[in-house]
């Protein structure tokens, strides 16, 4: 499995701000400086498990999450996930996306 450290560092994000950390704050607990963390949430650095597993015991969220967009704390997971991916997508992407979504959507219901 290829990890895609840039949604890794988004969702870690994601998680820090839901908790009210700031960077500091999270880099404070952890022990890091705020540059360091800064790259983990904007994907520039890989984080080992280990950094994670202590980064998501502090956030209240799960490894699985973060490395796979799977909660069992969250039914809504994969909205946030589509809505991250559109919001850097252009128009025609967009539009291409739903184009697709509209043809699987239509075939399920016709099982």
């Amino acid at each position: 499995m290829d990890l895609d450290y840039k949604l890794i560092g988004d969702r870690l994000r994601k998680a820090r701000l839901k908790k009210g950390y700031t960077q500091g704050k999270l880099a404070e607990i952890i022990g890091v400086s705020v540059p360091y963390l800064s790259r983990i949430e904007t994907g520039a650095t890989q984080i080992n498990l280990k950094r994670l597993n202590e980064i998501c015991g502090i956030l209240g969220v799960s490894d699985s999450y973060i490395l796979e967009g799977a909660s069992g704390n969250s039914a809504s997971y994969l909205n946030d996930e589509l809505n991250s991916i559109l919001k850097d997508c252009t128009p025609d992407k967009k539009e291409l996306i739903y184009q697709i979504a509209t043809i699987i959507s239509k075939k399920d219901s016709n099982k």
